[in-house]
């Protein structure tokens, strides 16, 4: 089983950077493709990013890129989300997910396999 549990939310500006961390504990995620996603109140959770085990490719939902920019370390388990330009759209709840292979934009939300518990961002205008 593994546990993933995120941190680094928190309420800035629009136009602020802020960092998501995603801690995996339980197991190792090898073979593992980690990604984020978001969702905010009255709408269904939506893909942000995710980057294969390996870290060699990432990808992003358009709305996101060029802004965001998603990161691994798997000596720690750990992976990143890095948020700049913030926007008052990219308000909403994070959650960091597993997924066995690769995790991409196409992935629905019923083919990850482990879940944080997710961490508030609230952007301001």
């Amino acid at each position: 089983q593994v546990q993933l549990v995120e941190s680094g939310g928190g309420s800035v500006q629009a136009g602020d950077s802020l960092g998501l961390s995603c801690v995996a504990s339980g197991r190792t995620l090898s073979s593992y493709g980690m990604g984020w996603f978001r969702q905010s109140p009255g709408k269904a959770r939506e893909f942000v990013a995710a980057i294969t085990w390996s870290g060699g490719s990432t990808n992003y939902a358009d709305s996101v890129a060029g802004r965001f920019t998603i990161s691994r370390d798997n000596a720690k388990n750990t992976a990143y989300l890095q948020m700049n330009s913030l926007k008052p759209e990219d308000a909403a709840v994070y959650y960091c997910a597993a997924k066995r292979g690769v995790l991409t934009k196409y992935s629905t939300v019923s083919t990850v396999d482990y879940w944080g518990p997710g961490t508030q961002v609230t952007v301001s205008s």
